[in-house]
């Protein structure tokens, strides 16, 4: 486990998420195995608008076990979180550079529905490496194991934590002129605004 980077499953993850993968150059292996964790960037992203950041969160399917492993938890759909996700990202970003260049790309994630919330997770983050142009492979863990090792994740990027990257490189956003520079928001804040640069900002 030692020769890969341990990471947690994101919605839309932040800027320092990608950060850490571009500094590692291991294979990235997914906890799928963990304890769903509550209040965290597993079921909830961050975007800058034009009244500063916005919180979006994908509703879960709430069954009576409490312990729910990851990779069984299923996305809910009982009011159409889908439409007012996709609106507020266009509201936040049709303004920005390229989010036409990557608007179909990342709107079907939108328009079809997952059934658990691993499968729209890990195929949201293929797209983003691609996006990013960072090569790595991708696997799931096969059990949940406790470890020390400087590549494990799991628990450190976090909304209610300090970020892991210190001195984010400032990078034009749409509403920095009313916001001031709003920095680790959802990577897809960088992606829409620098394009195929994004990856230099990392």
């Amino acid at each position: 486990m030692e020769s890969k980077l341990l990471l947690p499953a994101f919605y839309l993850a932040p800027v320092s998420y990608f950060h850490v993968i571009k500094a590692h150059e291991s294979p990235i292996l997914i906890e799928q195995h963990e304890h769903y964790p509550k209040q965290t960037f597993r079921t909830r992203t961050r975007i800058a608008t034009a009244n500063g950041v916005l919180e979006l969160f994908i509703p879960i399917q709430h069954g009576r076990k409490m312990h729910v492993p990851f990779k069984d938890i299923r996305i809910s759909y009982d009011h159409d979180w889908q439409r007012l996700h996709w609106m507020s990202l266009e509201a936040a970003y049709r303004s920005s550079a390229y989010f036409e260049f990557y608007e179909d790309d990342f709107a079907r994630f939108y328009q079809n529905k997952f059934e658990f919330l691993l499968d729209y997770q890990v195929e949201q983050l293929q797209l983003m490496l691609k996006c990013f142009k960072l090569d790595r492979e991708i696997g799931l863990t096969d059990s949940y194991e406790k470890t020390d090792a400087e590549t494990d994740y799991r628990q450190i990027i976090h909304p209610k934590k300090d970020s892991v990257w210190a001195n984010p490189k400032p990078y034009y956003q749409v509403f920095e002129e009313k916001n001031g520079f709003i920095a680790d928001v959802s990577a897809v804040d960088l992606l829409f605004n620098q394009g195929p640069q994004s990856k230099l900002y990392l």
